[in-house]
């Protein structure tokens, strides 16, 4: 049950807020002055302060700097019999989630009341989070109660704690890099240093000499040997995002390290050594990019030791909604901005999203939703128009099919082999005799679950 201490030195003001407050559900207590209420504040932990501003002892306005100093996560709502500009603002800048005049108070206080309640929730959650985070990135800051991202964790947890290579796949943007540092954090290397690279973010030549490092003078502008990536993070782990972006030379550079931790540095011919655990990421489907001479099947068995296949946010569909509450007070604080609460309307709309930049994407919209909204609660108005757009796009399409149509008889049939390989996408598609990733294609255009 959420609490309120209603501080004022007019016992029918306390009593009547008191009565008005209790009625829905909440469980109040009373002060008629600053120096019962800082007792009350000492004993108990409120969510919310209602506070006159002119106190026999003291200034409500200054109280509620105190409050926020002491009691961050508690909202402060002051109460004044005439409306002040100076104090109004000067209340807003101590910290006080609002200010309004008494006599407005009878309409105005309970929504008030449910906003800040609100706020202190949302606030709960992201100190739990920022708690549970600390300095490093652990499973349980991992967002979603949904089977398929517990089934990744769990997954997870099982191989942090041993050494093995490990290969996360997945759609861009299901939090691959996430998944990889708690898998570090987990681990007996989590004392040194992990390190992340992405290999599409660099040309050949510029991925080498970033992994592996350089000796003076083996080309123009090398004046002292330089360390790599895998020097670097000796005892630790590297993260190697896009895995599959990498060229085959450099491919055959990595495998002798995951064989025998050792490698040459560029314009070096004395090998390094060094121990480290390597987890590598994907969105591609790597047996085809085998079959296609893309990728190496040598090395791709070498990587595979541990595959974690991250699930879509279209497969997780239940934890939208949390995800969208934290990056809500994540943006909105960094916004400077007061919204508090998210409408059914455009939850509902995040929910019918094909999402195909995943988390990163949703992160994305909440983000620019938030600048573009002027509300305290984020409505379907505030979503980018490219997003409504390709929402009504995305309805149009999924009408549903004439038994005549031929796509009719595909979507059938591709239901029946997935039920019959008990959902497992790579197991269907080699029964449909069809790629992975056209499989995923499928099931998005038919919208098969």
């Amino acid at each position: 049950m959420n609490t309120i201490l209603i501080i004022d030195d007019e016992e029918k003001i306390r009593t009547l807020l008191s009565r008005i407050i209790s009625l829905e559900g909440f469980d109040v207590s009373q002060a008629s002055d600053l120096k019962n209420a800082k007792k009350r504040l000492e004993m108990s932990e409120f969510d919310v302060v209602i506070s006159d501003v002119k106190l026999p002892d003291g200034s409500g306005v200054e109280f509620s700097k105190i409050i926020k100093e002491k009691h961050p996560a508690t909202e402060v709502i002051l109460l004044t019999a005439y409306g002040n500009i100076p104090d109004g603002v000067q209340a807003i800048k101590n910290g006080a989630f609002d200010y309004i005049t008494k006599g407005d108070d009878n309409n105005k206080i309970i929504p008030l009341v449910y906003k800040a309640v609100e706020k202190v929730a949302l606030n709960k959650r992201v100190i739990q989070l920022e708690k549970q985070l600390g300095d490093k990135l652990s499973f349980d800051n991992i967002i979603g109660k949904s089977k398929t991202i517990q089934s990744a964790i769990d997954s997870a947890k099982k191989v942090a704690v041993t050494d093995a290579t490990v290969l996360l796949t997945g759609e861009t943007g299901t939090g691959k890099e996430v998944f990889a540092q708690a898998i570090h954090n987990a681990s007996n290397r989590a004392k040194h240093n992990f390190i992340a690279i992405n290999s599409s973010a660099f040309s050949k030549e510029l991925l080498e000499n970033e992994l592996f490092g350089h000796k003076a003078s083996a080309f123009t502008g090398a004046v002292k040997d330089t360390k790599g990536i895998f020097e670097e993070a000796n005892n630790g782990t590297v993260f190697l995002d896009e895995i599959g972006e990498m060229a085959l030379d450099l491919q055959a550079k990595l495998l002798r390290v995951l064989e025998s931790g050792e490698f040459l540095k560029v314009g070096d011919n004395k090998p390094t050594r060094i121990n480290v655990r390597i987890i590598a990421a994907t969105n591609r489907d790597l047996q085809t990019e085998i079959e296609n001479g893309n990728f190496r099947e040598d090395l791709y068995y070498r990587i595979n030791i541990f595959n974690i296949q991250l699930p879509t946010l279209r497969e997780r569909v239940i934890d939208i909604e949390d995800l969208a509450k934290y990056f809500l007070i994540k943006f909105s604080q960094k916004a400077g901005k007061k919204i508090t609460a998210i409408s059914p309307e455009y939850l509902e709309a995040l929910k019918q999203h094909p999402w195909k930049g995943n988390i990163r994407e949703l992160r994305n919209i909440i983000e620019r939703s938030i600048i573009l909204s002027d509300n305290e609660e984020l409505k379907i108005e505030s979503l980018p128009n490219e997003f409504q757009i390709l929402n009504n796009n995305q309805q149009e399409s999924t009408r549903p099919l004439s038994a005549f149509e031929l796509a009719s008889s595909e979507k059938i049939h591709i239901q029946k082999v997935l039920n019959y390989a008990n959902g497992n996408k790579t197991k269907t598609a080699e029964l449909l005799g069809i790629a992975l990733t056209t499989l995923y294609r499928k099931l998005e255009e038919y919208q098969i679950k």
